[in-house]
């Protein structure tokens, strides 16, 4: 089926003032059309954008005004300041749960803004390397404007979306934006992941964050056997463990035989390596990071990062202080589905130190700074220090070992601090 492709231009004037607009996001973010659209302000009131992480574009305070407001739900590098700003904010929810505020009309779509794979013979594009909450936004949307490029990858799954579904489309051949996790590797992450791997035991579910860590994680589980991927999102890192049959999914209970994920973010090799893969499944976020779902497999071993995280245990990894960073995104989801998976390990992995040297394990979390994963979900903490398990731990026994994996020359300082909280009583 053809498709009449109009210009960007045209096709973001089907946006109107009062509108609510969700925009895909990732690798997938559609950058010309949202060009578009900005450069449309003077026409345009109250338009809500609505979006997780968005790759390849910088919103500015001048095109915001009366014209834009962000209502971000995972705050990214491009959006930032405006989030922190009179003409933006975020809603704390977990990645799993955004579809719902779509499909039971909590943030009901005016339109959705995508990018996806050009239509094969019977018409259906792919939502390409995002479909996480852009199955739902699809779904909901009331229009849907697409930017349909040769270089979005056709990923199987949750994906397909007819082109009949269009209300406008432009075609673009822009490449898509990458990220290099392996390039900000440095000593620290190189340790941090040799000790998170020696905790993955064979025949493990694994699910894995955004960063350097996780692709550090990878590169030491060349030796281990029969692995399972059921993750939110993955990078280059995995590539050479499902080429060597390391990872297999042969042990998972749930889309046994298939990697899952529900978006992907990395380089050309890993765009052109998932292109018409049939043993990667790229679904809903409300399924994959479902809690119920991923328990059900075996030995789930989810590695999540970190802010901070104080001698109780606390951890924040969304924001500093009240000055909001990122968002809670799927980091519970997965540290409660491998808390209550048989045999699963909920990781939190961090450098001991932040780039200035001060200590990421601290005696408080800063004033304002949002808890992520409570005191009750924490389990594995690791720095290249060491690794340890809090649970089961009472509060001077946390204490104790979170102060034994923090920097040497932060250990005493934090000493003082908890033995001047415990006397204090506070």
């Amino acid at each position: 089926m053809d498709i009449q492709y109009q210009s960007p231009e045209s096709v973001a004037s089907h946006v109107q003032s009062n509108q609510r607009v969700f925009i895909q996001g990732s690798a997938a973010t559609p950058v010309q059309l949202v060009h578009a659209l900005l450069g449309q302000k003077e026409r345009l009131q109250q338009v809500e954008l609505v979006s997780i992480t968005l790759q390849g574009i910088q919103f500015c305070e001048q095109d915001m005004g009366n014209h834009f407001f962000i209502n971000s739900l995972f705050v990214s590098q491009g959006v930032r300041k405006i989030v922190n700003g009179p003409c933006g904010d975020y809603v704390p929810v977990f990645l799993s749960e955004i579809p719902a505020l779509f499909r039971r009309k909590i943030l009901p779509l005016d339109v959705a803004i995508v990018q996806v794979s050009p239509p094969d013979a019977n018409g259906f594009c792919s939502l390409g390397t995002s479909v996480d909450i852009a199955r739902a936004a699809v779904d909901e949307a009331t229009y849907i404007l697409a930017q349909v490029n040769p270089n979005v990858p056709r990923t199987h799954g949750d994906s397909f979306i007819h082109c009949s579904r269009f209300t406008a489309a432009c075609y673009v051949e822009d490449p898509l934006p990458e990220v290099s996790y392996g390039e900000k590797e440095n000593d620290v992450t190189r340790e941090i992941g040799r000790r998170v791997a020696h905790l993955v035991e064979d025949g493990a579910t694994l699910q894995l964050g955004i960063g350097s860590i996780p692709d550090a994680v990878l590169k030491n589980l060349h030796h281990h056997k029969n692995l399972g991927l059921h993750t939110e999102m993955f990078s280059d890192g995995v590539i050479p463990l499902i080429e060597s049959g390391v990872i297999n999914n042969k042990l998972k209970k749930k889309v046994v035989g298939h990697s899952v994920t529900s978006f992907i973010l990395g380089t050309q090799k890993l765009y052109r390596f998932v292109n018409d893969h049939p043993l990667i499944k790229f679904m809903d976020v409300a399924y994959v990071n479902d809690p119920r779902t991923l328990s059900l497999n075996p030995k789930v071993t989810a590695i999540n990062s970190a802010i901070e995280i104080d001698l109780t245990g606390q951890v924040c990894a969304d924001s500093i202080g009240p000055y909001q960073y990122s968002g809670i995104g799927g980091q519970m989801d997965f540290i409660r589905g491998a808390a209550l998976s048989e045999g699963g390990k909920p990781i939190i992995a961090l450098p001991s130190t932040t780039g200035k040297g001060e200590s990421k394990i601290v005696p408080y979390l800063r004033q304002g700074a949002g808890v992520v994963t409570t005191r009750g979900h924490i389990h594995w903490v690791v720095t290249e220090y060491g690794a340890v398990n809090l649970f089961g731990l009472n509060m001077k026994q946390r204490a104790t070992a979170l102060i034994s994996i923090a920097h040497p020359s932060h250990r005493e300082g934090l000493t003082k601090a908890w033995s001047e909280r415990h006397s204090s009583g506070a």
